[in-house]
């Protein structure tokens, strides 16, 4: 079930309803970032990451082994870099 519906303009601009930006804590000049996964979008306040994001950062072959300090920061690093590459 949908919380509210925005319409699109012809420049391909939104509204974010005021219930949404207030669960986000967003107000004139934030940033909000759109991800994809399967086959949803997800909109969230820019510099929040999920627990599942830090995960698949550290661990993006599914191994769970324990990792120095140096790769998991080099690891959150290059996911981050991916994630927000211009493409």
């Amino acid at each position: 079930m949908a919380l509210t519906h925005s319409k699109l303009t012809a420049q391909g601009q939104i509204s974010v309803p005021s219930e949404i930006r207030k669960k986000l804590g967003v107000g004139p000049g934030s940033v909000i970032e759109w991800d994809e996964k399967d086959d949803e979008v997800i909109v969230r306040k820019a510099g929040r990451h999920t627990l599942a994001d830090v995960h698949e950062a550290l661990f993006p072959d599914g191994n769970t082994k324990r990792k120095a300090t140096v790769g998991a920061k080099e690891g959150i690093r290059t996911h981050i870099r991916q994630k927000h590459a211009r493409r």
